[in-house]
C-alpha cells in the first residue's frame, strides 16, 4: 500500500474516535436515548440497551477529547476507520452475534488495529468475545455456548455465567456484584477498594494471574461465590497488552449507571440492587476512569454534567428580518392554552414573541453551574425547545457567551467591505447556548426550514449531537465555532452552477475567512483536504509537516419549490485547545509575530469574516460556475495535488492525483504503471461514494 508521496506531507493524525459497536443499525443519540426500557438485539449481537449505556457513560468520561461514535458492522467491515480509532468498544449482548458478522477478516481487522497500538473494551459479552475461548451456561442445552474465539486478546477461558438466573432480555439474573479492585493494577487517579457493579450474565477469566507471563493484569475480582470454576483467583476485570495495543475485557457492567436503571423494572429485590448501585456510583465511576487511562486515554476528571439545554434566541440585523421569519412561520403555530407551539418533524417549539416574555425567565432558562441537570439519559427530541424573537439585539447578560452586537458590527464592516457581494449571510441569526445541533434544528424542520431566508444562520455555544459525515461526529467543546447556514440554490442555475460544488465553497470560505481575519494571518498554514475538511500544519511538531484536522463540514441538501435549500454545517476548533488544536494556538505559532497578540481570535468576529467570504465566493460562483479562474483559488489552498494513492475498488491500483473537474467536482485520479510512469487511464470519483483515507495515501469504496 504507498503512502502519501509529491506534497511531502505526513497526515498520522490523532486518534479522536471512541467507536462503540452497535449493531447492524445506525442509531443517533437522541434515538438511542429513546429505548429506555427495552432490551433487544440490533441484529448483530449488541444489545440498544447495552449500546445506549456505552454511549452515555463514554460520552461523560471521555468529553471533550473523544468524540464516541455509535458504529455499524459494514463500517468497521469496510471503512478505513483504524487511523482515527483511539478505542474500540465491544458492549454486552451475545457474543455468537459478533462471531457471525467478524469471524474471518472483521476480525483480523480488529486484531491488526489493536496489535499496531489501537485500544480495546470488552464488555460482557464483548468480553467473552476477547478471549481465546468461551465456556457459557455448559450443561444447560437451550443455553449453552462452547468454543473458541478469534480475537483471543486474553490467552485463556472465559467462564459464565458467573452467577446463576441468567435470562436472555431479562432482568431477572441481574444483580449488584461486589467488585473488589486491585490497586496495585490501577494506580492512575482515585482508584476504589471495592464496588459493586451491574452484572448481567457475564463471565470470569480462569486462571487470570497465570497468564501473568503473557502480559495479564487482573484489575479487579468478585468477591461472592461463583456458579462456575474461576480457576485461581476470580478475575472479573482484566487487562492484556496486546502488541503495541491493549484490551480491557470485563464480566460485570461497569458502563451501566443507576440513574438509568428503572427500579421499577423488577420487584423489591431489584429496587435494593438500583439503589445499592446508586450507592456506590462514584467508585464505579472512578473505577472505569482508572480503566480507561490504563488504556491510555485521556480521561476527563470531572465526570462531564449531562447538559441542559437553552432557550434559542433569534435575532437580525435590523428588526424586519426576524419579525418577518416570525410572520411566516404564523400560519404553521398551534394554540395551547395561551401559549403557541411550532410543531415540527424533528423538534416542537414553544413561542415566545417580543412583549411575551420577560428577562428573569429567560434567564431561569440558561444552563448554569448551579443548575441542577438531569443526571440520567436525556431524550433530547422529546424537550420543548424554546425559540425567542427578538426585535432588537440580544443583550449580553441575556446570552453571556456570544456577543450579538460585536457579531453584528463586525458583520456590516465585512459586508460593507465586499462591494455588494456580502449582504445576507448571517444577517438573521438564531444563537444557543446550548443545542442538539445546529444543523439537525435547521434541517430536519421542514415547515420551519422552508421559511427561512437566504443566508439565515444558527450557530451555538455547545452543541451535544453534532453531526458529520459517515460515522463522524464533530466534538463540540466550548471554544469551538459551531454553525449552519441556509443556502437556497436555484434551479436554473443547476447546470451552469452545480449544487454539488457547495461543500468545496463552504471549506474555501474557512480557508480564506481564517486567512483574511486579521492582518498576519495570512501566513497561517490551513489547508483544504477533499472534498470539505480543512486540516493545519500541527504546531507541535512543524518540521515533519504533519497536518491535523481542525473544521469539520457537513451539507444536507432539500427539494423544494424550484430551488434546492441546503443546509451547510461546519464545526472550527476557535478557541478550544482540545481535541486537536486550535486556531488561537496556529495563530500565535505562525501568523506574523504580534499579529496574534494585536487581533486575539473571537467567536463573534471569526464567525462574521467566514459568512461574508462565503457570501463573497457564493456570488461569484453565481456568476462564473467554477471556472479556470475559480479552480485556480481552490488549488493555491489544497493538499492533494500529485499524491500518489492507491485505489481499493480499482483493484488496488496505484494512481497520482491530478485535480478536480470543473464541471461536476469529480477527483481525477491518474493510474500508475511501471516506474510510476501514467498508464493514460484517469478515473472519476466522486465525493458522496469515495472515502479519502489521507493517513494512508487510500481512496476506498464508502458504504
Amino acid at each position: 500500500m504507498s503512502t502519501p508521496t509529491g506534497n511531502n506531507a505526513n497526515f498520522t493524525g490523532k486518534r479522536l474516535n471512541v467507536l462503540v459497536y452497535s449493531g447492524s443499525l445506525t442509531y443517533s443519540a437522541w434515538q438511542l436515548s429513546r429505548f429506555l426500557t427495552d432490551d433487544f438485539s440490533t441484529g448483530n449481537g449488541t444489545t440498544v440497551d447495552s449500546v445506549r449505556h456505552c454511549l452515555y457513560t463514554l460520552r461523560r468520561l471521555l468529553a471533550p477529547h473523544y468524540a464516541v461514535i455509535p458504529v455499524t458492522a459494514d463500517m468497521l467491515l469496510k471503512e478505513p476507520w483504524m487511523a482515527t480509532c483511539a478505542l474500540l468498544v465491544f458492549p454486552g449482548g451475545a457474543d455468537l452475534g459478533y462471531c457471525r458478522t467478524f469471524n474471518g477478516a472483521g476480525n483480523r481487522r480488529i486484531a491488526q488495529f489493536v496489535r499496531n497500538g489501537g485500544r480495546y473494551l470488552g464488555l460482557c459479552a464483548g468480553g467473552y468475545y476477547g478471549c481465546k475461548s468461551c465456556e457459557f451456561e455448559v450443561g444447560d442445552k437451550t443455553m449453552e455456548v462452547i468454543g473458541d474465539r478469534e480475537l483471543a486478546f486474553f490467552p485463556g477461558i472465559c467462564r459464565g455465567g458467573a452467577f446463576p438466573g441468567f435470562v436472555y432480555h431479562s432482568e431477572e439474573g441481574a444483580r449488584a456484584a461486589e467488585i473488589t479492585v486491585s490497586k496495585d493494577a490501577l494506580s492512575i487517579g482515585t482508584v476504589p477498594e471495592h464496588f459493586k457493579s451491574y452484572y448481567n450474565g457475564g463471565g470470569v477469566f480462569v486462571d487470570a494471574p497465570l497468564y501473568a507471563d503473557k502480559e495479564v493484569e487482573v484489575l479487579a475480582s468478585y468477591t461472592e461465590k461463583l456458579n462456575v470454576d474461576a480457576g485461581e483467583d476470580a478475575a472479573a476485570v482484566v487487562y492484556c497488552k496486546v502488541g503495541e495495543g491493549a484490551a480491557v475485557l470485563t464480566g460485570p457492567h461497569p458502563e451501566f449507571a443507576a440513574v438509568n436503571l428503572d427500579p421499577k423494572a423488577g420487584g423489591p429485590e431489584y429496587a435494593e440492587m438500583v439503589a445499592a448501585l446508586a450507592a456506590d456510583d462514584k467508585a464505579r465511576t472512578d473505577f472505569l476512569k482508572a480503566c480507561l487511562s490504563k488504556l491510555g486515554l485521556e480521561v476527563t476528571q470531572e465526570t462531564t454534567a449531562v447538559p441542559s439545554l437553552s432557550s434559542l434566541h433569534m435575532s437580525g440585523i435590523d428588526a424586519d428580518g426576524p419579525m418577518d421569519i416570525l410572520s411566516c412561520l404564523g400560519k404553521d403555530f398551534i394554540n395551547e392554552g395561551q401559549t403557541e407551539y411550532l410543531k415540527d418533524e424533528h423538534d416542537k417549539f414553544r413561542i415566545e414573541r417580543p412583549g411575551t416574555w420577560n428577562f428573569g425567565d429567560l434567564e431561569e432558562s440558561l444552563p448554569t453551574e448551579s443548575s441542577t441537570p438531569t443526571d440520567g439519559i436525556i431524550d433530547y427530541q422529546a424537550i420543548v425547545k424554546r425559540l425567542v424573537f427578538h426585535d432588537d439585539i440580544p443583550s449580553s447578560k441575556l446570552t453571556p457567551y456570544f456577543n450579538h452586537h460585536a457579531f453584528y458590527s463586525n458583520l456590516r464592516q465585512y459586508q460593507s467591505e465586499s462591494k455588494g457581494d456580502a449582504s445576507c449571510f448571517g444577517s438573521n441569526l438564531l444563537y444557543g447556548e446550548v443545542v442538539t445541533s445546529t444543523n439537525t434544528i435547521l434541517e430536519k424542520n421542514t415547515a420551519l426550514l422552508r421559511q427561512l431566508p437566504q443566508g439565515f444562520t444558527a450557530t451555538a455555544t455547545n452543541q451535544i449531537a453534532g453531526r458529520g459525515r459517515g460515522s463522524n461526529v464533530w466534538v463540540s467543546p466550548a471554544g469551538s465555532l459551531i454553525f449552519s447556514t441556509v443556502v437556497r440554490h436555484p434551479m436554473d442555475k443547476m447546470q451552469s452552477a452545480p449544487v454539488v460544488f457547495l461543500q468545496y465553497l463552504s471549506a474555501m470560505a474557512v480557508v480564506r475567512g481564517i486567512k483574511s481575519y486579521a492582518k498576519g494571518y495570512e501566513n497561517i498554514p490551513v489547508k483544504l483536504k477533499w472534498p470539505n475538511d480543512v486540516y493545519a500544519l500541527d504546531p507541535e511538531d512543524p518540521t515533519q509537516k504533519r497536518y491535523t484536522k481542525i473544521c469539520g463540514i457537513l451539507i444536507n441538501s432539500h427539494f423544494m419549490s424550484n430551488e434546492y435549500i441546503s443546509v451547510v454545517g461546519i464545526g472550527l476548533n476557535a478557541t478550544n485547545a482540545s481535541p486537536t488544536t486550535a486556531l488561537t494556538t496556529l495563530a500565535h505559532k505562525y501568523a506574523t509575530p504580534g499579529s496574534a497578540l494585536a487581533n486575539p481570535v473571537t467567536l463573534e468576529k471569526l464567525l462574521a469574516r467566514i459568512l461574508t467570504t462565503f457570501e463573497c465566493l457564493y456570488t461569484r460562483f453565481l456568476r462564473t460556475g467554477f471556472d479556470r479562474g475559480f479552480e485556480a483559488l481552490y488549488y493555491e489552498d489544497w493538499l492533494h495535488m500529485h499524491q500518489i494513492v492507491t485505489l481499493e475498488e480499482e483493484g488496488g491500483a496505484k494512481a497520482r492525483i491530478q485535480g478536480i473537474t470543473r464541471d461536476y467536482g469529480l477527483l481525477l485520479a491518474e493510474e500508475l504503471g511501471w516506474g510510476d510512469r501514467p498508464t493514460g487511464r484517469v478515473w472519476q470519483l466522486q465525493s458522496d461514494s469515495n472515502s479519502f483515507d489521507f493517513f494512508r495515501g487510500l481512496v476506498r469504496r464508502k458504504v
